[in-house]
C-alpha cells in the first residue's frame, strides 16, 4: 500500500518560470500536492532570483542559471530540515521567482496641490510630476515586508504606495533644500536627484531599488501662477509711470475708434487718457496759433483787426490751412474727434470771412 502510494505521487522534475504576464514581481510556483524530486533542475533566467521557503522562513536563494537540487546546492534548506545526510526521498517547500530587470516608465505626481513654504513667495501651493524606475534588488525583503504567501504580486499592486512615497520625498526635498521656487523649477535635474536621495530609503524598505528619477514639470495652480505672471510682467516694466502713460496712448486710439466715438465717449476708465489727448491737442494748437501771428505780434497778444471787407493776407490763408491739415492729422490718430475737428474748422473759416 505504502508502495503504490508512492507510485501515485507527482514529482517535480524541472522548476522555472517563463513570466508570461507582463508586470509581475513574485510569482509562487503552483506545487499543490507535488514534491520536489531529489536532483531536480531548477532553472532561473536572467533578470529572475528564485527563493526556496521552508515553513514561512526563506532559505537558499538562487540567481540566473541551472541548478541540480540536492542537499549541497540547498545548504539553509538543509539545515532547517535537519538533513543529516543525502536525501533520497522527495521534499515539500514553497518556491517563489522574482523578476529582477527594471520596472520602467513609472509614472508619479501631486493628485492634489502640495503647500509648501518657499522664500520668495511664503507659503505655495506646488504641483509636481515625473516618471522613475525600479528593479527589486532584496527578495527577502520584498517577501517579508510585500508580497509574502500572495501567488502573483505585481507592479500595478505597488503603484499608489511608491507614487505616495514619492510625492513625501519631494516635500521633504524641497523643504530641506531652502532654494525658491523659481530656482527649483529652472534646475529640474537638481532637485531630480535631491527627490532620489530622499526616496531611496523608502524604497530600500520595501527590498527595492530605485534606478532614476525624472522630475518633469513643477507648477503652481493656475490662480496662483496668473498671479506669478502678473508680477514677473510688473518687474519687466520697471517704471510703472512709464507704463500708465504708454497704456492709455494706446487705449486712446481703440476708444476713439468704438461706437459713439469721440474723446468725451471714452469713460471713466480714459479719463487720464482724455486730459492727455486734449493737452496735446491744445499744445499744437497754441504753437500753431502763435506761429501764425503776424511778425512783431507779441506772443500771446491779439492781431491787430484788419479793415472791414479786406481780404485775408495769403500767409494767413497758408497758416490757416496747414492748421486745419494737422489738425485732421489728429482726427485720423483718434486724438480729436470729428465733431472736434468740424467744429475747428468752421471756427477757422470764418476768419477768412
Amino acid at each position: 500500500m505504502a508502495l503504490m502510494d508512492f507510485i501515485k505521487k507527482q514529482f517535480i522534475d524541472v522548476i522555472h518560470w517563463t513570466e508570461e504576464t507582463p508586470g509581475v514581481l513574485a510569482y509562487r510556483f503552483p506545487m499543490q500536492d507535488m514534491e520536489i524530486q531529489n536532483g531536480a533542475q531548477l532553472t532561473v533566467r536572467e533578470s529572475q532570483l528564485a527563493a526556496f521557503v521552508n515553513e514561512g522562513t526563506m532559505a537558499d536563494v538562487f540567481g540566473p542559471g541551472r541548478y541540480k537540487l540536492t542537499t549541497q546546492t540547498l545548504p539553509l534548506l538543509t539545515n532547517l530540515m535537519h538533513w543529516d545526510k543525502l536525501f533520497d526521498s522527495p521534499f515539500k517547500s514553497d518556491v517563489y521567482f522574482f523578476a529582477t530587470r527594471l520596472q520602467l516608465d513609472r509614472k508619479w505626481g501631486t493628485p492634489n496641490p502640495v503647500t509648501i513654504r518657499d522664500r520668495d513667495f511664503g507659503a505655495v501651493r506646488l504641483r509636481a510630476f515625473g516618471i522613475y524606475s525600479y528593479r527589486l534588488a532584496d527578495p527577502k525583503v520584498f517577501h517579508r515586508e510585500v508580497s509574502g504567501t500572495r501567488e502573483v504580486f505585481t507592479v500595478d499592486d505597488l503603484d499608489g504606495q511608491l507614487r505616495n512615497s514619492m510625492i513625501a520625498a519631494m516635500t521633504n526635498a524641497f523643504g530641506a533644500s531652502g532654494v525658491p521656487f523659481l530656482d527649483m523649477a529652472g534646475n529640474q535635474t537638481a532637485f531630480a536627484a535631491a527627490v532620489r536621495k530622499e526616496a531611496e530609503p523608502l524604497f530600500a524598505r520595501l527590498g527595492l531599488a530605485l534606478d532614476s528619477l525624472v522630475v518633469e514639470n513643477i507648477s503652481l495652480p493656475e490662480e496662483i501662477q496668473k498671479m506669478l505672471d502678473t508680477r514677473i510682467g510688473m518687474n519687466m516694466i520697471g517704471d510703472m509711470q512709464r507704463y500708465t502713460q504708454f497704456q492709455t496712448a494706446n487705449a486712446i486710439p481703440i476708444a476713439a475708434a468704438n461706437e459713439g466715438g469721440g474723446l468725451a465717449a471714452m469713460g471713466a476708465n480714459l479719463a487720464a487718457g482724455v486730459g492727455i489727448g486734449n493737452q496735446m491737442a491744445g499744445a499744437m494748437m497754441g504753437a500753431l496759433a502763435q506761429g501764425a501771428a503776424p511778425a512783431g505780434t507779441a506772443a500771446g497778444a491779439a492781431p491787430a483787426a484788419a479793415p472791414p471787407g479786406s481780404p485775408a493776407p495769403a500767409s494767413g490763408i497758408d497758416d490757416i490751412t496747414a492748421t486745419l491739415e494737422k489738425l485732421h492729422a489728429l482726427v485720423g490718430k483718434g486724438v480729436l474727434s470729428q465733431a472736434e475737428f468740424d467744429a475747428k474748422k468752421a471756427e477757422l473759416l470764418a476768419k477768412l470771412g
